[in-house]
């Protein structure tokens, strides 16, 4: 299928305009990220969540839109670390996630303070009521083994193991609807015995704001995982350079990892602009645009190869202009087929995976042009310094 006609654009002929183009946007790149790792505090740089720094994360959901400031003012108190609250998701889901980094070197879990400072805050009606938000099942099967609402006779285990199913029960309502507005909820629990629905009912109460998800890194399970993220990025264009070499020639691996290494540092000086946070999907979609934009790479090199045996004698830097243009409607169906998927995921696939979609969609542009903008012109330029090594070896070997 071929959405243009036969086209001979001189690609190669703007190779010194693209390349110092490329250069100048990685020279940049390069300086914002070793300017933020050097030095932290100027404000610039990676933004790397807790995956890579460690600390705490908790996401939680309220009743009616928070108020950030107030949020802000209530967890002021807390010991060890400074809190970053932000909205989370669409605004109409009222949930925020708040993050704490460990202080240098310390490790330290700051949910259980999070969750009693904003308990404090928010929750002073509820008393020393059971919290249907916040609490676990695990505490909520314990509290009706306790109070056994519906007289069941034997020992701890045998009540407990009555009470546990409806304790989860009620919990995976929660989970499903995301918090509990009113304990008249319950009524939507079938798991739920007569006695045990009018003692939650009675004795216990929902607070303004239930807990989504919390996690909490160290500093040095962190530090960890940046240093296997590095790795991982760094063997794999390793791995291409190996991979492109065997199947095609040297040149050809060169011009393909300088072309991913491109890609990577500017989707990464993009990711310091916008100041998005580098997690652990960021590296997943970061690993997947290499592996997207070398194959778009090995297919305009899988041409040069072809067009080099059928076209035996023909200038290297044509024959490659005509590679490119006869790939180029391939080229263009592939990356816009995808960046289609890629935008709608930007668009509408809401804040969980936004950072990640955004990756790709920077991603596959850039990898669409340097493919043809600087893969191409890097092998043709390697291709002719070996060629003209080898005619120097030549001649010297005559005389």
């Amino acid at each position: 299928m071929r959405i243009i006609g036969d086209t001979n654009i001189p690609f190669l002929s703007y190779r010194k305009i693209a390349l110092t183009i490329s250069a100048i946007v990685v020279l940049i790149g390069l300086a914002l990220i070793f300017a933020g790792f050097f030095n932290p505090h100027l404000g610039i740089g990676l933004n790397f969540g807790i995956d890579f720094t460690g600390g705490t994360q908790v996401i939680a959901k309220f009743h009616e839109a928070p108020d950030l400031a107030r949020l802000r003012a209530s967890l002021a108190n807390l010991e060890g670390g400074t809190p970053v609250i932000q909205s989370f998701d669409e605004a109409e889901k009222h949930e925020v996630i708040i993050r704490v980094e460990n202080p240098e070197d310390e490790e330290g879990d700051f949910t259980r303070p999070i969750i009693d400072l904003l308990h404090a805050e928010y929750n002073g009606a509820l008393g020393d009521r059971f919290d249907l938000n916040t609490q676990g099942s695990q505490a909520l099967t314990l509290e009706l083994s306790e109070a056994n609402p519906d007289g069941v006779e034997g020992d701890g285990e045998q009540i407990e193991a009555y009470y546990e199913p409806m304790a989860d029960a009620v919990l995976k309502y929660r989970k499903e609807h995301g918090i509990f507005n009113s304990v008249s909820e319950l009524d939507e629990v079938a798991e739920l015995s007569a006695g045990v629905r009018s003692y939650i009912q009675d004795e216990d109460g929902v607070g303004a704001f239930s807990l989504l998800g919390a996690e909490s890194v160290g500093p040095t399970v962190g530090s960890d995982l940046k240093r296997q993220a590095s790795l991982a990025i760094g063997l794999s264009l390793l791995g291409m350079l190996i991979y492109i070499w065997i199947r095609f020639q040297l040149p050809y691996g060169i011009g393909a990892v300088a072309a991913l290494f491109h890609d990577v540092i500017v989707t990464l000086t993009a990711l310091a602009l916008t100041g998005r946070e580098i997690n652990l999907p960021t590296i997943a979609a970061l690993l997947t645009l290499v592996g997207y934009s070398v194959n778009d790479t090995v297919v305009v090199f899988d041409r040069v190869r072809e067009n080099l045996r059928l076209r035996r004698g023909e200038d290297l830097e044509g024959l490659m202009n005509t590679s490119i243009n006869q790939v180029l409607s391939r080229t263009i169906i592939t990356s816009g087929t995808t960046l289609m998927v890629v935008l709608s995921l930007y668009i509408f696939g809401g804040d969980v995976i936004n950072t990640f979609a955004f990756v790709l969609l920077i991603g596959i542009l850039v990898g669409t042009y340097s493919s043809i903008f600087v893969a191409a012109p890097v092998a043709l330029w390697v291709s002719k310094l070996l060629a003209a090594r080898r005619e120097r070896r030549r001649k010297a070997g005559r005389k």
